[in-house]
């Protein structure tokens, strides 16, 4: 069973907090190839060209070797939370891109999302097909109907 852990404290298996980081990292390369992009002029350029797929490959490997520990869904929705919003705000810093009130908010919306998706346990996976029977026998009525 997963448990919640407090802001501040260290998870109860230690290879789960490593594997956050690992997760933050990887996002953080996630950024680096999208704003390659950019730099590349449609792969025209060699270097940025280059930059671009090693960060591209670094990124997606680091996001492999989180999901060993962290939940598919969670792990995936934070690696492209990263990526998007430090692309969103390189884009205002390098490329003079909108920093309207209302994009920002959304910005905040995506890091809300990612801090939640952190904070809340994944949940178990469902029991048996014998156990998810017995759940719904146990709520129905005595005489086996739905109340």
């Amino acid at each position: 069973m997963r448990t919640l852990i407090p802001l501040g404290t260290t998870p109860h298996h230690p290879e789960e907090g490593m594997a956050w980081v690992v997760l933050f990292v990887a996002g953080l390369f996630e950024i680096g190839w999208a704003v390659g992009l950019k730099y590349t002029e449609g792969f025209t350029r060699l270097w940025p060209t280059v930059g671009s797929v090693v960060s591209m490959i670094v990124s997606l490997g680091l996001l492999g070797v989180a999901l060993r520990t962290l939940p598919l869904g969670t792990a995936y929705a934070v690696w492209t939370g990263v990526g998007t919003i430090g692309t969103v705000l390189l884009g205002i810093a390098l490329f003079g891109e909108s920093a309207s009130a209302m994009r920002l908010a959304c910005v905040g919306l995506i890091l809300a999302g990612i801090v939640g998706l952190k904070l809340v346990p994944a949940g178990e996976k469902p029991g048996s097909p014998a156990e998810v029977e017995t759940e719904v026998v146990a709520e129905s009525g005595a005489d086996g109907q739905a109340p």
